[in-house]
């Protein structure tokens, strides 16, 4: 399994979810766990998806989902899970 962060943060909209999840869905992507908030009016969100099955390679997917995040007005970043661990255990 190629488990993969995502993370989404910016000022909340409507359609953020499902603008992310139909990018991830038609790229094959599923959805393993998924956590959001809003505070304030500010929305935050990550996910841990499995890209096993995905249709781009990482670098393609994680390029295209940053400039989706760009035309929404949020940040979106992707990780690898074992880098994201690696990162966060010091």
């Amino acid at each position: 399994m190629k488990r993969t962060v995502i993370t989404v943060v910016g000022k909340d909209t409507v359609g953020i979810i499902a603008k992310v999840c139909t990018y991830l869905a038609s790229n094959t992507i599923n959805i393993l766990d998924i956590s959001q908030t809003i505070v304030q009016d500010y929305f935050n969100m990550m996910m841990i998806v499995d890209m096993t099955g995905a249709s781009k390679d990482f670098e393609d997917i994680s390029d295209e989902l940053e400039l989706l995040g760009t035309e929404i007005g949020v940040i979106i970043k992707t990780q690898r899970e074992d880098i994201f661990d690696k990162m966060h255990r010091i």
